[in-house]
């Protein structure tokens, strides 16, 4: 069954808040199954510009979900959530700071952080596992380190 790009990343959507689907092959599978002939690096896309998120659900296992950020506060909240469970680790370079994360989780802290409706964040850039934040000033690289190595242990 041929379906346009939209209507194939909205099956992936219900697919995943109704599932828990760990991995692109599942998820590959699972289309597949249902008539749908997708590739790896097809999902790979569609996972990113839907920017969806693993969440852990114990035992070292995690699930893919939708990022859940209606307001400010909901953003920070999930952040922070993320930030425990997937930042390794953080450094910054005059205005730049770069955030390490588990394999694969980069862009689902990222999107959060890009959410934030803040003048002193320029953007990030995501990888598989780093990410690029360009603060506006040395000074709010500074303030957004801090602010950010604070949600490490909130």
């Amino acid at each position: 069954m041929a379906l346009t790009k939209e209507q194939r990343q909205r099956r992936i959507q219900e697919i995943i808040s109704r599932e828990a689907i760990s991995t692109q092959a599942e998820l590959v599978k699972r289309l597949n199954d249902e008539g749908m002939n997708v590739t790896q690096a097809t999902i790979s896309r569609d996972i990113n510009e839907l920017r969806l998120v693993r969440l852990p659900i114990g035992k070292s296992k995690h699930r893919y979900a939708l990022a859940h950020v209606a307001n400010e506060s909901d953003v920070m909240d999930e952040l922070a959530k993320l930030f425990r469970s997937f930042v390794r680790d953080m450094d910054r370079g005059e205005n730049i700071i770069v955030i390490k994360t588990a394999e694969g989780h980069a862009n689902g802290v990222a999107y959060l952080i890009d959410k934030l409706t803040r003048d002193d964040i320029i953007g990030t850039l995501a990888g598989q596992d780093t990410i690029m934040l360009v603060a506006r000033t040395v000074k709010d690289g500074e303030n957004l380190l801090e602010e950010l190595s604070a949600l490490l242990v909130s």
